[in-house]
């Protein structure tokens, strides 16, 4: 079993569930009292934050290419990056170190071929949502991506840096989100990528009536897959 490695924090809240979530997948893999050997580099997400809001994206690549070195140097067989918008830099990460940076878009193109869908939305950050680094992962996998109006991409955005940040999660902000949800499954969407961590704390499967893509839960998946062979 290959030691995975992750960088948290991104936010913390977001982080508890890949652990939770890469211990039990693990678990399920191997049976017994077996659980998964993890190296954590958490990082300050109000540093990072402030930087994203500057999109300063070199900045910000110099704070995780250190992390993941020293995740590399600790010993991990891989590398996590626990946070969708921090794949903006992560070609920069993988450059910087010689084990696999586990792409999330890649392992979320993938769970959506599984299901063999053509057209999905994605819920996200603005910078997931507006730039193209985690649409141009899908759309090369053959995926259409469609994103909510600018009024509902600045309500996400909001709700996820001023409360899921914090580790509010409110039943009206649920309403809120499963309502974009349905406005998107309208206009074509077979399936909505939660693409952002915090996301599936607060919108669930059951919730909705289009397939949910929970990037958590897939990215966890992935590393564990890689790490148990």
């Amino acid at each position: 079993m290959k030691t995975i490695g992750m960088i948290g924090g991104l936010t913390w809240h977001s982080t508890l569930d890949y652990y939770r979530l890469l211990n039990e997948l693990t678990n399920k893999k191997l049976g017994g009292t077996h659980a998964a050997t993890i190296f954590l580099y958490s990082v300050d997400f109000a540093e990072i934050e402030v930087l994203t809001k500057k999109q300063d994206w070199k900045a910000i690549a110099i704070i995780i290419c250190k992390a993941a070195k020293a995740v590399e140097t600790a010993g991990a067989g891989c590398l996590l990056i626990g946070a969708n918008t921090m794949h903006k830099i992560a070609d920069e990460v993988q450059a910087a170190v010689s084990i696999p940076v586990i792409h999330i878009a890649d392992a979320v193109a993938a769970a959506i071929r599984a299901k063999g869908l053509q057209k999905v939305a994605l819920l996200g950050t603005k910078y997931t949502m507006q730039l193209d680094f985690y649409r141009n992962r899908l759309s090369s996998a053959g995926i259409e991506v469609i994103i909510p109006g600018e009024a509902d991409i600045e309500l996400i955005n909001d709700t996820i840096y001023k409360e899921f940040s914090k580790g509010i999660f409110l039943p009206e902000r649920k309403t809120q989100f499963l309502q974009i949800i349905e406005t998107l499954r309208l206009q074509g969407a077979e399936g909505v990528i939660l693409g952002c961590t915090e996301i599936p704390i607060l919108v669930k499967q059951a919730d909705c009536s289009i397939a949910v893509f929970d990037t958590t839960f897939i990215h966890a998946e992935a590393a564990v897959n890689f790490a148990v062979e």
